[in-house]
């Protein structure tokens, strides 16, 4: 079982690209991981990371050790599902998700799940950048709008689109635009999020589109930020459903072109599906669907605990 050991922790090294980040998820220190992958390397005598002074990086024998290690970890996890060891959920989760839709929808679910199967540790990664849950060895990403990787499966959590609206104090000294090249001569908040071309945004109705590139004085990557200063009355805001829908029915925000649309920005959970599925993969799956259940069938984002 010590390969099997060894095994897992070269997997682990090769996926971060880092020992000391290896060894914080482990949980033991970097010199421990450098003794045993110094101790690995002897056994086998072949060298499977070349190493500098900023990066790690596979030999062809690290390659091949990875590759080939990689299915018989998927063999041995297969059999101890068959014999029952891998029935229920256990051990580590690592999902992804964006900023503030992660805080205030994500996590609920993962405070629940954790609470129902103590026996998984899910570790929540926040960000507002883009994540490639195959390269950056992520178990769960929670994307809006379309997935174009092949590799990976998604499943629908809720319908979503983005809106833009404004608060009345904005729209009494800035008359509404009627058209979207109007939006050219307002202040539009801006959220830098994403892999978006900053400054535009697209709306479309029918079979016209356009791309309209608009201008702030106030732009950030928190959509949170964002939303106050609309709520302050300083501009335009594009937002999701989820985030103004509060705001709108208190009549604290106001739609803007209400005959224009944005591109679609459904929420998906992500992940790659293999023929033995992990139980803790497949049942938080399970878990997250069945959560966002009435958002999908009634349109209306959650409010509150749920």
């Amino acid at each position: 079982m010590d390969s099997f050991s060894d095994l897992t922790l070269f997997a682990q090294i090769a996926r971060l690209g880092s020992m000391a980040a290896a060894a914080q998820e482990l949980g033991v220190t970097p010199p421990v991981v450098s003794r045993r992958l110094a101790t690995l390397e002897a056994r086998l005598g072949t060298r499977l990371l070349n190493r500098t002074t900023r990066r790690l990086s596979l030999t062809p024998d690290g390659e091949l050790y990875l590759n080939d290690g990689a299915r018989i970890l998927e063999q041995l996890t297969a059999l101890e599902h068959r014999l029952g060891g891998g029935l229920q959920p256990q051990g580590t989760i690592r999902i992804g998700a964006t900023l503030g839709f992660g805080r205030l929808h994500i996590a609920p679910v993962l405070s629940r799940f954790t609470q129902e199967f103590p026996q998984v540790d899910v570790q929540l990664h926040l960000t507002d950048r883009p994540i490639n849950l195959v390269e950056q060895g992520f178990d769960l990403v929670i994307r809006f709008g379309e997935q174009a990787d092949s590799r990976l499966t998604a499943r629908l959590l809720a319908h979503n689109q983005r809106l833009l609206c404004a608060a009345p104090s904005y729209l009494k000294a800035h008359p509404a635009p009627a058209t979207p090249r109007e939006l050219g001569k307002h202040n539009c908040i801006f959220i830098r999020e994403g892999d978006e071309t900053y400054g535009t945004w697209y709306l479309r109705r029918g079979s016209d589109v356009e791309a309209v590139k608009v201008h702030s004085n106030l732009s950030s990557n928190d959509g949170t930020a964002a939303l106050h200063w609309a709520l302050e009355g300083r501009g335009i805001l594009l937002r999701s459903q989820w985030d103004v829908a509060e705001y709108l029915r208190k009549k604290k925000l106001k739609p803007v072109l209400t005959d224009w649309a944005t591109p679609p920005a459904d929420v998906y959970v992500m992940f790659q599906a293999t023929r033995q599925m992990p139980a803790k993969i497949r049942v938080l799956v399970d878990r997250l669907v069945a959560a966002f259940e009435p958002w999908r069938r009634r349109g209306e984002a959650p409010c509150g605990p749920w």
